[in-house]
């Protein structure tokens, strides 16, 4: 799969903005601690994928109601679920200057209840491409790695079930993603409005 960048200016991955706030203080310092142990872009880059897998809890898997979707507030909670960790490795990947974008998955039961699954791709210097990256976290029959060369993502796609890979890297989270995180109340709330699709911009699923 080809991927597809929203905004042809490569300064909108670097881009801060309500979400994605890496001037934030927590934003910085954390970003600051790790780069201070890795101070390369590629292993800063895998050490920050591996901080938000790792160290916040999906809260699918921890049973937080919480539902932050601000970068600083899915650190300082420890908390989110899959596309709001993706806001939180992006900001950490744009602090350090590392263009970071938002891309998404549709993956299903078996065929049923199909959901948004949001990942990161970043893009490091001296590589032409991106590279996507799942900071879900892992658990039992999952094992999400950081890597560039070769996709270690949570779930691959099953076309069979009707799953697919949106090809579309974009600068801001998706307008209906963040808007369901913006209008739930708890994370029960959040499942009941979350999207099962999204529309790409040729009007296709």
């Amino acid at each position: 799969m080809e991927l597809v960048q929203q905004n042809p200016d490569i300064s909108a991955y670097l881009a801060a903005d309500e979400v994605v706030d890496h001037a934030h203080p927590l934003v910085r310092e954390t970003a600051d601690r790790l780069w201070g142990a890795h101070s390369d872009a590629y292993s800063y880059a895998k050490a920050a994928y591996e901080f938000v897998r790792d160290t916040i809890p999906h809260s699918a898997d921890s049973g937080d109601l919480r539902v932050p979707w601000r970068a600083s507030d899915v650190l300082a909670t420890r908390n989110g679920i899959c596309v709001s960790k993706s806001h939180a490795l992006a900001a950490l990947l744009r602090a350090r200057s590392l263009p970071a974008a938002f891309c998404y998955q549709r993956l299903t039961k078996d065929g049923a209840d199909p959901m948004v699954h949001g990942l990161v791709a970043v893009k490091l210097p001296g590589r032409s491409g991106w590279a996507r990256q799942d900071p879900r976290g892992n658990k039992a029959g999952v094992d999400a790695q950081f890597s560039l060369d070769g996709e270690r993502l949570a779930w691959p796609v099953r076309p069979e079930f009707n799953e697919v890979d949106y090809p579309v890297l974009y600068a801001e989270p998706h307008p209906v993603v963040l808007s369901a995180l913006r209008a739930a109340a708890d994370r029960p709330h959040l499942w009941k409005i979350f999207p099962g699709e999204l529309r790409t911009p040729n009007g296709g699923s």
